[in-house]
């Protein structure tokens, strides 16, 4: 098939490499154009990345000699150039808003790696083996924006990737609570060792606007659409503390969760609910799902950060030590890679399944 041309806005951060990393040899899509602020533009990609380049896997071949573009300065020259694009930007939120929204009424669909438009009412915000029927709201979105092709569609918080996916198919039960600590890697933050030499030996009880992210944005992804907006769940009830771990990769999450009263599953029927959940991503067979998106570790313990985040190409939930709790019903604990589950993967599943469903058409 004739691929799909990728534009990236942000190349040249950690979530931007990622995503760099993860055209290289797609089935899907061709990498066709990288932009980031003007400090970088008109170099080619591996001159600007010069001594900054943070992944622990070569830069592709096929990116290097790509010259960067302008994303503010040259938006329409990128739009016109690919059928679609990535957004990992460093910005205030108002102006990554601002940016997004110019390359959408450029006609240019974004598939946004940013917070800063995950509460906008018609903007969709998918896990695809979760709540991929939200994508239907892109076309009152394109109404209000007043366009044919462009559109905005964001995928969650990347420390909700582990623990969400282990919750979700057990909301059939009365799932009413649930307390989540999160242990999160520093490229979660964009930084390395090298970079961040304080976070060595080190544990920081502390990530801005984390807890609250960890928080309420499940409910969106449990919500519903309810004409021109997306309506969150009203339930469960989240509680969370994050905390910044000396990681490079991987976010980790230790849940305890409460059902209601009468309605517990036994431990055999969670464990097998695990094992036999798939959503739309398997069902569609997109490239970069994995088959078995949440795998249960008997040993006790596992699942480990070093062992365990690269588990389906970083694509799958590791999940382990679920057992009763004194004061909840349950506890576990679980992990997913979070640059790859967390960010620039989850966003590149989530622009198949739009491919797949034709809301990103060719040119």
């Amino acid at each position: 098939m004739e691929k799909f041309k990728v534009g990236i806005i942000g190349g040249t951060g950690m979530v931007g490499q990622r995503f760099v990393t993860l055209m290289e040899n797609h089935p899907w899509f061709q990498l066709t154009a990288i932009a980031a602020s003007g400090r970088s533009a008109g170099k080619p990609y591996e001159e600007a990345l010069a001594g900054r380049w943070a992944l622990d896997v070569p830069m592709p071949e096929e990116a290097k000699k790509l010259v960067v573009l302008d994303a503010e300065a040259d938006a329409e020259k990128l739009a016109s150039m690919v059928d679609f694009v990535f957004c990992a930007v460093n910005m205030k939120k108002d102006e990554i808003r601002a940016l997004e929204e110019k390359y959408a009424k450029l006609e240019c669909p974004v598939v946004s790696n940013n917070s800063a438009n995950r509460w906008t009412d018609d903007v969709p915000m998918v896990v695809p083996e979760i709540n991929a029927d939200h994508i239907a709201i892109i076309d009152a979105q394109r109404k209000r924006l007043g366009t044919k092709r462009g559109f905005i569609a964001v995928k969650s918080n990347c420390s909700l990737q582990s623990y969400v996916p282990a919750l979700h198919p057990l909301r059939k039960y009365g799932l009413e609570q649930a307390l989540v600590c999160t242990y999160q890697a520093i490229s979660g933050a964009g930084k390395t060792f090298e970079r961040w030499p304080e976070m060595v030996d080190n544990c920081i009880p502390y990530i801005g606007g984390e807890e609250e992210k960890s928080e309420q944005e499940p409910l969106k992804l449990w919500g519903h659409i309810d004409g021109d907006k997306i309506v969150k769940a009203e339930g469960p009830s989240i509680t969370a503390q994050c905390f910044r771990v000396a990681c490079q990769d991987g976010h980790m999450a230790a849940v305890f969760m409460k059902f209601a009263e009468g309605q517990k599953p036994s431990i055999e029927q969670i464990r097998e609910d695990w094992a036999n959940f798939r959503g739309p991503a398997q069902e569609l067979e997109l490239p970069s799902a994995p088959k078995q998106f949440l795998h249960y570790f008997e040993e006790a313990d596992r699942p480990q950060t070093r062992l365990d985040r690269n588990l389906e190409h970083g694509m799958a939930v590791s999940i382990g030590r679920l057992r009763p709790d004194t004061q909840y019903d349950y506890k576990f604990v679980c992990l997913s890679h979070n640059t790859l589950r967390g960010a620039a993967g989850g966003a590149v599943l989530l622009a198949e399944l739009l491919c797949k469903k034709g809301y990103i058409t060719k040119k």
